[in-house]
């Protein structure tokens, strides 16, 4: 695949005090000086991933996405080109302040305004955690991942498989239609939900530990209305996480464990569990709210069959050697 991560997320918002807080307190992110009505935060040896921008309505600014070379820039340029999809190639000034060496824009069939970048900057300082945390899941994995709503999920199926070479990683159609997009050994780094609306549904942050993210739990929980959904395992991609409410109406999933994929064999399938295997409570909605019951009760009768996710190392490796001396 030529688009191999996603590089970086921008956020725009009126609220640049709270997203200070929120990104380094909470998620652990190492907030970069850069004055003015701009905030960035680092999450590796990347100069930035996270940028938040005091210019316009709040919700998602642009998504950053990496491209392995910049022939292969040129080559989906041309392609986006070709199909009526109207291509903007940024000058040095634009490409320094996204820190990366090419950059080009455009717009998916929803507005979604779009970067494609090749030679992102590396920095020269060690990355220091807003909180200690052990550290994020990047490198070639890339930055996390991003959910978008939509109110037809056919057109953004063509733009991002069809175009820019998106995989499948797996779909379902209740309650909602959902695609799930893998561009590396991740999972997924793109979703799209069917949900009838336009914007940001949540980003997802990676981390190292699970512990990380259990002392994150705690942190949330202790701040009113920043938990969105309880402490869970999702069942298509078995990772263990929690939502955050942002300051900006979206939500960030912070999780932990997420299994690697070989993007050579992978096969997409269709998903006819309910999104989570056990957790993951909709604690922003009211407790009758018809949405946050159906998907409870889907979570339960996942549990009534027994899902669960593939357990890598099924043995207790002290009874193992126990039995083993024996």
């Amino acid at each position: 695949m030529s688009i191999c991560a996603l590089g970086y997320i921008g956020i725009r918002s009126g609220r640049l005090d709270d997203w200070s807080q929120f990104a380094t307190d909470l998620l652990g992110m190492q907030q970069v000086d850069r004055g003015g009505n701009v905030r960035a935060w680092r999450m590796d040896d990347r100069k930035q991933r996270l940028i938040v921008t005091d210019d316009g309505e709040e919700g998602l600014d642009f998504m950053g996405w990496e491209v392995d070379t910049p022939e292969n820039l040129d080559r989906i340029a041309s392609k986006l080109e070709n199909n009526g999809i109207a291509v903007k190639w940024h000058m040095r000034a634009k490409a320094d302040e996204r820190h990366v060496t090419q950059l080009l824009s455009c717009y998916d069939p929803d507005g979604n305004y779009i970067e494609l970048f090749c030679g992102p900057h590396i920095a020269s300082e060690p990355f220091v955690p807003g909180r200690p945390i052990t550290g994020f899941r990047t490198g070639t994995l890339g930055m996390g991942h991003v959910v978008l709503h939509t109110p037809t999920a056919e057109k953004l199926l063509w733009f991002y498989r069809d175009l820019l070479g998106f995989a499948v990683s797996d779909y379902g159609m209740k309650p909602y239609p959902l695609y799930f997009f893998h561009v590396n050994n991740r999972h997924h780094s793109f979703a799209i939900v069917g949900s009838g609306r336009r914007g940001l549904h949540h980003f997802m942050v990676e981390l190292q530990a699970l512990d990380d993210v259990g002392q994150g739990y705690d942190i949330a929980k202790y701040e009113q209305d920043r938990v969105a959904y309880s402490l869970g395992r999702h069942a298509n991609d078995p990772i263990i996480s929690f939502y955050a409410n942002s300051p900006s109406g979206f939500f960030v999933e912070y999780g932990w464990g997420s299994p690697v994929i070989d993007p050579a064999t992978w096969e997409p399938h269709e998903t006819v569990d309910g999104p989570s295997l056990w957790g993951h409570d909709r604690v922003h909605l009211p407790e009758d709210d018809p949405t946050r019951q159906r998907l409870r009760e889907m979570a339960l009768e996942t549990g009534r069959r027994g899902r669960q996710a593939p357990n890598p190392n099924p043995n207790c490796a002290w009874l193992d050697s126990v039995i083993h001396r024996q």
